[in-house]
């Protein structure tokens, strides 16, 4: 199965929601969510590879695409020249986030890029050798690659933002380019793709929450792990002396 659509934007601008959107549509879309599926569990080491070679090196993209039509999200979105030139019949759909450049940035901080700081997340990666390799890539190829180590510097981090909407725009021919944020709704995004606007709504999910969630959480057993371990090496010396 060829590509049909490319996203090409960055994390937290919409892109769940949107895959959503796309799959209602009737096309198969890849989120990094996909990567912690069961079924696709040779993915993150053929990210990790694609971290840890050169920009534009060859890879086989049918390995992790061959069962869908579109993409959003990281990390395919790093690759989006690359998947553009093995698509070239794609059209590429550039999602922004609804509140600005300013909006984006503290979403990644408060979630993604703020949890891949944590020391607990540090410690658990450590030991969780499939926690170790999203960090690996992550922290190569979007954080440094694609993002170009800007995200500790909220300025650096906005320019970042706004250049690769002028690459983006700049690149590719406007006739096979939307550029798109989701509370657009589904016309823009249905007249793109020369489709029937549906009659549901348009799908909004939001995972700010359940992310802050999980990084509470990811905290508190981390805590109480160390804290149990503390505790059973004390008991042992008491037992020894």
């Amino acid at each position: 199965m060829s590509l049909k659509i490319i996203g090409a934007g960055f994390g937290r601008t919409g892109t769940l929601s949107t895959q959503h959107a796309l799959n209602e549509l009737g096309y198969s879309c890849y989120h990094m969510k996909e990567i912690t599926k069961k079924a696709n569990e040779e993915h993150l080491d053929f990210w990790v590879k694609v971290a840890e070679t050169s920009e534009n090196a060859p890879h086989e993209w049918n390995k992790v695409f061959q069962n869908y039509s579109a993409t959003i999200d990281y990390p395919s979105s790093c690759v989006w020249k690359e998947l553009m030139e093995a698509n070239p019949d794609a059209k590429v759909l550039l999602t922004l986030h609804p509140g600005g450049p300013e909006a984006w940035y503290k979403s990644t901080v408060d979630t993604i890029y703020g949890m891949s700081k944590m020391w607990e997340s540090k410690l658990l990666s450590s030991f969780i050798p499939p926690l170790r390799k999203m960090t690996k890539m992550t922290s190569k190829l979007i954080w440094g690659r694609f993002l170009k180590g800007t995200m500790d510097n909220k300025q650096r981090a906005i320019n970042r933002y706004n250049e690769h909407i002028n690459e983006v725009t700049n690149l590719v021919p406007s006739e096979k380019l939307l550029v798109y944020s989701v509370n657009q709704g589904w016309e823009p995004l249905c007249k793109f793709l020369g489709l029937e606007v549906p009659k549901t709504d348009f799908p909004k999910v939001n995972d700010k929450e359940e992310m802050k969630k999980m990084i509470r959480l990811m905290s508190i057993i981390t805590r109480a792990a160390i804290v149990i371990i503390v505790l059973f090496v004390i008991y042992l010396i008491w037992r020894i002396v």
